[in-house]
């Protein structure tokens, strides 16, 4: 399964409270059950994170990774989700990184950003502006509703 993962899942392989299913799906990562989806937008986050964080992806064989690249088009969604009332300015890297999920067809959003992302009515408002302009639905889980065991 594609699993684009945002900064948010990487952080938690090292909070008390995340690590278990953060940790859990890197496996899947290490093991090459899931393909972790990497975009710019979290490498970008990840140079202002501890060594610890910023270098756990450093675990996941290259095979295994899915580059995903910010492009106009991303940009554009992102601007839409916030034009349209599902963000605000102030979470544009939020919006990016659902525009770059959507775009890239991962299979499922990973996060624990329960505000911004993880939120049932926001999914709701992404994905009726996503088929609204012609993209596809989105899925968004925390790693704990991804893995299997």
């Amino acid at each position: 399964m594609k699993v684009y993962a945002d900064t948010s899942v990487i952080g938690g392989c090292f909070d008390d409270e995340f690590k278990e299913w953060s940790n859990g799906l890197f496996k899947d990562f290490i093991s090459g059950q899931n393909k972790l989806m990497l975009s710019d937008l979290t490498l970008q986050e990840l140079e202002f994170a501890r060594d610890e964080v910023r270098n756990s992806i450093k675990d996941i064989p290259q095979q295994n990774i899915i580059n995903v690249i910010t492009t106009d088009e991303a940009i554009q969604l992102a601007e839409n989700y916030i034009t349209e009332g599902a963000l605000t300015n102030r979470c544009f890297n939020d919006a990016l990184h659902i525009a770059l999920a959507t775009l890239n067809n991962c299979e499922v959003l990973a996060s624990w950003n329960f505000k911004h992302i993880v939120n049932l009515d926001r999914i709701r408002l992404y994905n009726s502006i996503n088929l609204r302009i012609g993209y596809r639905i989105i899925e968004i889980r925390t790693p704990r509703e991804i893995l299997r065991s």
